[in-house]
């Protein structure tokens, strides 16, 4: 099985994270040998059991706590594709409910 890496995000709970991915909460708590589902942190990063990546949209909107690195990574991008698709100069100042272009 194939498996994609997540960065917990501020206001995630693994049923969103499970439904964005298309696994099942039960799968992300065995992978990750979570002791309780109720209780994930910001910055924990989770093994998600994904067969089939989720469709990369052509847009992005920029939650709290998100980094172009974690949106990168979320994607499979580069982070420098992302900067030359929204001629980002400061990497560091993306901010919540900015719109990012993930395709070119």
């Amino acid at each position: 099985m194939n498996y994609t890496l997540y960065t917990v995000m501020p206001g995630n709970t693994i049923w969103g994270i499970a439904n964005f991915f298309g696994t099942t909460v039960d799968e992300i708590v065995r992978c990750n040998n979570i002791e309780n589902p109720e209780f994930i942190i910001p910055g924990l990063v989770l093994r998600i059991p994904a067969t089939i990546p989720p469709d990369m949209p052509s847009v992005y909107i920029v939650r709290p706590g998100d980094t172009l690195w974690s949106v990168a990574n979320r994607y499979g991008l580069k982070i420098e594709d992302i900067k030359a698709y929204n001629n980002i100069e400061k990497p560091n100042m993306i901010y919540p409910g900015q719109r990012l272009r993930l395709k070119p």
